[in-house]
């Protein structure tokens, strides 16, 4: 068993942004030498997310809307009490539980083994500074 860690970094210029990470994630898996295991890709700040789906600009517009409806940003201490700490990001933290923390991906003959039209996306929620996705390739 063997395993490669490798970090991305992301600085989404927006607040609220969708980057699709595949090919950067596939490249990590190809080094890795590993041709059977696991790929764990996992947000490592708590205003960020990951997760899998279709890589349609009108679906990602509709989690847009979405999350925006369940979650809508409001800077100010009065919708969410986390925003009383000096934060004005109450709103990422519950996009983020709402989207996900992390994705695992079955490695199958050194590839990503996708369904049809799986796409692997890093979500922000909270942006304009620097943040980290983990990518770890577990397998032989």
């Amino acid at each position: 068993m063997r395993s490669q860690t490798e970090y991305l970094t992301f600085t989404v210029p927006e607040r609220f942004g969708f980057v699709n990470i595949t090919p950067r994630v596939e490249e990590i898996v190809r080094t890795s030498g590993i041709r059977e295991g696991l790929c764990l890709v996992n947000a490592m700040h708590i205003t960020a997310s990951v997760f899998i789906n279709d890589d349609e600009p009108g679906l990602h517009e509709d989690y847009r809307q979405w999350l925006e409806e369940l979650a809508p940003y409001d800077p100010s201490p009065r919708r969410y009490r986390h925003n009383r700490t000096g934060e004005d990001n109450g709103d990422a933290h519950h996009k983020r539980q709402i989207m996900g923390r992390e994705v695992v991906v079955a490695v199958t003959d050194g590839r990503l083994d996708f369904g049809p039209w799986e796409q692997i996306f890093y979500g922000e929620f909270d942006g304009r500074r620097p943040k980290r996705v983990l990518v770890k390739v577990i397998g032989e």
